[in-house]
């Protein structure tokens, strides 16, 4: 690995001669975290090599064993031994374009470790492992032409006392994909899992399993075998393989992050930390933002996304929502149904959709001159309904119609059932893959990499899970890859209290969701618990802006219901979103979460603000929070929008309190938030 040379690097290397007589010397080598609280130590004292890990002197990853088994070559399993290892550090701090803090730093020891055969001395890979002082990884580097077709990665994670242990978890491999309430059982029900899979311990030692720089591989997922150990499960191709390489090839990270607590987890950067650096250069146009959309209407049943007499994406309303975005500061304004295909079940018409033929009633041009007079932008979308060959065929003329157009903000959709993917092989015959098989991690990236071309930032719903390459390719802004706020309108049952808090510590670990928040009609169906509807008050629905984060956030209602709650509106007017520092203050895993937020410095604008968002679960509670992360000697005034008296989620959402006092570094604040309820602040620096 080349490191520049400003950075403060050491790197030693050790030949090993253990071929020799491997069966009396076997051998094992340890790294640590800078504050030698987390050690990672790997063996090839087993028929199998393993690695275990220890957090503050006590094992939390049982010896759990590494390699591959492929379709031609020799396993590499058994027989194996440590033939060399070289080990490096680092202390540096980079900065991100746009992001939840500006400047990032990596601090990690490394360990590099070559395994070869004891009887076939050509079979051999290596195992890089970073230790950070939140967490590790670990990736395979193997470079063996027979090494081409992989059928299962033997990757373990045995956790220590998994018995006594909790976890929070949704299904893997499921068909729908990562849409799904996260379950929260004992660790042994966790049978097959999406990561970021976290849990705790009978310690209170929290941790969560994930991968980073997922590129050219499969999506892992993880199976529980024998209790308390989960194997790397690889989303397989539709022939049943694994991952096609060349035999020349690096996995993604197999990360962990650990934590003495579960804001620990939250305040972690050691997903974006083991990804590469940008590689797309001048990046200037990427930016954040808010904006509205002609989106919300649909899912409540006010308009619909095919032609006709409800159609929604027509030319007027289309410039009436670009009109309303720009009086109150908006970036711009999503539409969806726009395009040619959406007629009769959309779900189905992955062959039909044009990316560049407009319906009758939208005139882009026209649209595009009304944008530039007000000075806000259409935000282009681009549904496949998971025939991604039909859209591969038209991506590049899709794009160059929305540079034509002035947008630099595409939304792409890939809804179709987990395994469902449609693509045509060089055959010409279909053949369907799962969203986070090795085909689509390709396909997803392959959009990204086009859209850069044209300087188009995306915004992908049904996606593979992010894990990180936000960093490397940083006009993926943002993605879904979770139950988001549509499921409030239609889905069965529709998102429960606890939903939020949960994504925080769960589905936020891997990167920024597009959540879509801001409802402030909660009855469009009634106010009935069993409705389908929002399960929070007003004032939650305020403070997610500032808990989920992402890059560019929607107010996902319809503007009269902004316009009727102007004193609840100016609070997603003021909130940026893109920032200078982030600290999650408070929170436990599903229960309740504290997020405060600097805004980012940008050219002269200093960026004094701070932003605070609270929620809870089901639970009303009251939080003590100090204001300890404020700039001393300053003073704030705090913009407190909170729960009402009597608010509830159920019978009474709507009640809103905004108040303001005058606050420094050394106060604290004692937030009450109702059931499913919330608390957002504004500290504007006097």
């Amino acid at each position: 690995m080349r490191y520049p040379s400003s950075l403060n690097l050491v790197v030693s290397l050790t030949t090993g001669l253990f071929a020799l007589n491997m069966t009396a010397h076997a051998a094992s080598f340890s790294v640590q975290s800078p504050d030698k609280q987390l050690t990672f130590t790997i063996s090839d004292d087993h028929t199998q090599p393993k690695y275990q890990v220890a957090f503050q002197g006590q094992t939390i990853i049982n010896p759990s064993s590494l390699g591959f088994d492929f379709a031609r070559a020799p396993s590499m399993r058994d027989n194996m031994y440590i033939s060399s290892t070289e080990r490096a550090s680092q202390n540096s701090t980079w900065q991100q374009p746009w992001g939840e803090a500006r400047e990032v730093t990596d601090h990690h020891n490394e360990l590099l470790v070559t395994f070869a055969d004891k009887t076939a001395k050509a079979t051999q890979y290596s195992v890089r492992i970073r230790v950070f002082d939140d967490g590790l990884g670990f990736r395979y580097e193997v470079n063996q032409d027979n090494a081409r077709y992989i059928t299962r990665e033997l990757t373990e994670f045995s956790i220590k006392d998994s018995d006594k242990s909790q976890a929070w978890w949704i299904p893997a491999r499921g068909w729908n994909r990562y849409e799904y309430t996260y379950n929260t059982t004992s660790l042994h029900e966790a049978a097959h899992v999406h990561t970021p899979f976290t849990f705790k311990n009978n310690q209170g030692v929290h941790m969560s399993i994930h991968e980073a720089a997922l590129v050219d591989y499969a999506g892992m997922t993880l199976n529980q075998r024998r209790p308390g150990t989960f194997v790397s499960d690889l989303t397989p191709w539709s022939d049943g393989i694994a991952v096609k390489t060349n035999g020349q090839f690096k996995t993604p990270w197999r990360t962990l992050q650990v934590g003495d607590q579960a804001t620990d987890l939250l305040n972690s950067h050691l997903i974006l930390n083991l990804n590469e650096p940008n590689k797309l250069g001048d990046v200037s146009w990427v930016q954040p933002g808010k904006y509205t959309g002609i989106w919300w209407g649909m899912h409540i049943g006010n308009h619909t996304w095919g032609s006709g007499k409800k159609h929604g994406a027509t030319t007027e309303r289309t410039k009436t929502y670009l009109s309303f975005a720009a009086e109150h500061g908006f970036d711009g304004v999503l539409v969806e149904g726009w395009n040619v295909g959406w007629d009769g079940d959309w779900f189905f018409n992955g062959d039909v959709f044009s990316f560049t033929e407009a319906y009758p009633d939208f005139d882009i041009n026209d649209i595009k001159t009304h944008a530039d007079k007000v000075g806000a932008r259409l935000i282009g979308h681009h549904e496949t309904s998971g025939n991604v060959s039909n859209y591969r065929k038209q991506m590049n003329a899709a794009f160059k119609l929305y540079e034509q157009a002035g947008v630099t903000q595409v939304k792409t959709g890939y809804v179709a059932d987990g395994g469902n993917i449609k693509r045509i092989d060089e055959r010409g015959h279909a053949r369907f893959e799962w969203h986070d098989g090795q085909f689509m991690v390709n396909e997803y990236l392959g959009n990204i990499k086009l859209a850069a071309k044209y300087k188009i930032s995306i915004n992908t719903h049904e996606p593979i899970k992010d894990t990180g390459l936000r960093r490397t390719y940083p006009n993926w802004l943002t993605r879904e890859g979770a139950r988001g706020q549509e499921f409030n309108a239609w889905g069965t049952p529709p998102n429960p209290p606890e939903h939020t808090p949960m994504l925080a510590f769960t589905r936020m670990l891997s990167g920024p969701m597009d959540f879509t928040p801001g409802i402030f009609d909660m009855g469009f169906n009634g106010l009935g618990d069993k409705t389908n509807r929002p399960q929070t008050t007003l004032a939650k629905q305020l403070a997610l802006y500032v808990v989920l984060y992402s890059p560019v956030q929607m107010a996902a209602d319809l503007p009269e219901n902004y316009l009727a709650r102007p004193d609840a509106f100016q609070f997603i007017k003021d909130v940026p979103t893109d920032w200078e520092h982030s600290i999650a203050l408070a929170g436990e895993v599903g229960d309740y979460v504290v997020f405060a937020r600097k805004e980012r410095e940008r050219g002269k604008y200093a960026g004094k603000d701070w932003y605070l968002g609270a929620i809870t679960d089901a639970d009303a509670r009251t939080l003590i929070v100090e204001l300890d992360f404020l700039s001393s000697g300053q003073r704030y005034e705090a913009q407190i929008y909170q729960d009402g008296d009597n608010a509830n989620w159920q019978q009474n959402p709507y009640a809103l309190e905004v108040k303001k006092q005058i606050v420094t570094h050394k106060d604290t604040l004692s937030l009450n938030l109702a059931a499913s309820g919330g608390t957002a602040i504004r500290f504007k620096a006097l």
